[in-house]
């Protein structure tokens, strides 16, 4: 669990607490108003409780509370209330100072066992390399966005402006870290809050959302170089939405799942 991760979490000398510096390069928002991209909490949590327990991440939800922005420090603290033989129930409080930020519950584990199907089958899809480059609808900038490179396969990606909505509500999307870094429990974390990004495509409207939650459950992580991301907004009203992810490798090996709510923006 020592590879290079996507954000700059740290130990402490307590081994239940960690701390993650803000930086622009984990944050996004208008340059002059940048905030922790939620996908980075989620997986900041991840890595602390995986960190700790010495066990993989079974499945992990998020909610958000506030909002974190740099220069700050987020701090971490991970409590484990149970842990058996084979999984450990626990979760991690993201705070800055005395300001809760989010909220992290997790089961972690792993069971010797004979049995590994999956009945989700990742979609038919255009490779990455003939899959048209999207640069997010903010522009240039050194935030996250920056950082991952996303490929289109299906729908529209960032601000458009396209009239009427989809059909169907549906967005593929290849990602990779710009970086090289591999893919892992938490760069999936961070991929499954783009969610939001679908938004815009299902209402054919320049939109999209802030995250209240985001859940993420891992079935097998295998190597691969991109993350074909299945997403779909089920739907919208009162001004929030709904929708989920399938995370697929490039072999088809569905490798977690991810469903989230958010607050609706038009802009």
């Amino acid at each position: 669990m020592s590879q290079p991760l996507f954000f700059n979490l740290q130990a402490t000398h307590n081994p239940h607490r960690w701390y993650l510096p803000l930086s622009p390069a984990v944050c996004v928002g208008p340059p002059d108003n940048l905030f922790m991209f939620g996908g980075v909490g989620m997986a900041a949590a991840i890595a602390a409780l995986e960190r700790t327990c010495g066990r993989p991440a079974i499945w992990a939800t998020a909610q958000y509370l506030s909002y974190a922005r740099p220069p700050s420090i987020v701090d971490l603290d991970v409590w484990v209330p149970a842990s058996g033989k084979y999984n450990s129930q626990a979760r991690v409080i993201g705070h800055v100072g005395d300001k809760e930020i989010f909220t992290v519950n997790a089961a972690l584990g792993a069971r010797e066992s004979e049995h590994s199907a999956q009945w989700v089958k990742a979609p038919e899809a255009p490779s990455p390399e003939d899959c048209p480059a999207a640069d997010h609808w903010r522009g240039g900038g050194e935030d996250l966005h920056s950082r991952i490179e996303v490929r289109v396969a299906k729908g529209r990606y960032g601000g458009t402006t396209a009239s009427g909505p989809s059909t169907d509500g549906h967005l593929l999307l290849w990602i990779r870290s710009r970086e090289g870094l591999p893919i892992d429990s938490t760069f999936l974390a961070i991929v499954a809050d783009f969610v939001p990004g679908a938004v815009g495509n299902a209402l054919g409207l320049n939109a999209g959302g802030n995250s209240l939650d985001n859940t993420i459950r891992y079935r097998r992580i295998v190597p691969t170089d991109w993350v074909l991301c299945d997403i779909r907004i089920d739907g919208v009203h009162g001004g929030f939405g709904h929708g989920t992810m399938a995370l697929f490798a490039q072999d088809g090996e569905l490798m977690a799942t991810a469903s989230q709510s958010m607050i609706l923006r038009v802009f």
